[in-house]
């Protein structure tokens, strides 16, 4: 069994890390590349880098500060923002990303998972998607959540994963910054109908969260930004406060 992953997100937006609640109303969170650093050092599993207004701007992901952050890190890296072709995806792989998470493109043009996963494999691509409840389902929303889209949660994860994604980060904006816990019934959903890994992300307010999100979500993996950004959990110890929910998790960092 594979172990489940810690994964504090770095949303950027004008070279800084910033948080939002329901994707609106940001503050500064710090310096991106002292956070990833940080975050690495504490034993995170991975790190996710997303340029929350490039789709929305029209321009491409920060490649310098790409570099910079993967220069301070030893964890594999996820970067996203702005991906809309083969090019993009070869200019950050150099930079130093692992992996590269697609958002607003694939939902536009659904043949650039298929392109991405068919050039660089699938463990390359990352599916993120961003989606409201609304009137009993899941809507599915563009540039950052805010152009809803006629894709709902369920089909269009099913879609990218037939077209070769290797992941699936699902966003809940519901959920997202209120710290009140995952959408552990939407996780368990898509964990029981998809055959490749779902990244927990949005709700996150405290520990026993994290749990559910494994354990009630069935999620592989769970991303979370304020509560590490701010202090209020700490790496090391949510990984032991998990190891002692019976939760498989890579070894906390001993210092």
């Amino acid at each position: 069994m594979l172990a489940k992953r810690i994964i504090p997100c770095l949303d950027i937006k004008e070279g800084k890390t910033v948080k939002g609640i329901n994707f609106v109303n940001f503050r500064d969170a710090g310096d991106p590349v002292e956070l990833g650093a940080a975050y690495s050092r504490a034993g995170a599993d991975e790190l996710v880098y997303l340029d929350i207004t490039a789709s929305h701007e029209g321009r491409k992901t920060f490649t310098e500060l790409v570099k910079k952050v993967a220069a301070n890190i030893s964890i594999p890296f996820t970067v996203g923002g702005g991906i809309n072709e083969l090019q993009d995806v070869d200019r950050l792989l150099g930079a130093g990303a692992d992996k590269v998470s697609v958002n607003s493109a694939a939902i536009r043009r659904p043949e650039l998972i298929g392109e991405i996963a068919s050039h660089f494999g699938s463990q390359v691509c990352v599916v993120a998607i961003d989606a409201n409840w609304e009137n009993g389902e899941w809507i599915c929303y563009l540039n950052g959540g805010r152009i809803p889209t006629d894709k709902r949660l369920f089909d269009w994860a099913r879609e990218a994963e037939e077209r070769g994604a290797g992941e699936i980060l699902f966003t809940s904006m519901t959920h997202d910054g209120v710290k009140e816990g995952y959408p552990n019934e939407a996780l368990a959903y898509l964990a029981d109908t998809l055959h490749i890994p779902v990244i927990a992300s949005g709700g996150a307010g405290k520990m026993e969260h994290f749990r559910d999100a494994f354990s009630l979500g069935k999620a592989d993996a769970a991303l979370a930004a304020s509560v590490f950004h701010f202090g209020e959990i700490k790496i090391e110890e949510l990984k032991l406060y998990l190891q002692l929910s019976l939760i498989h998790i890579s070894e906390p960092t001993r210092h």
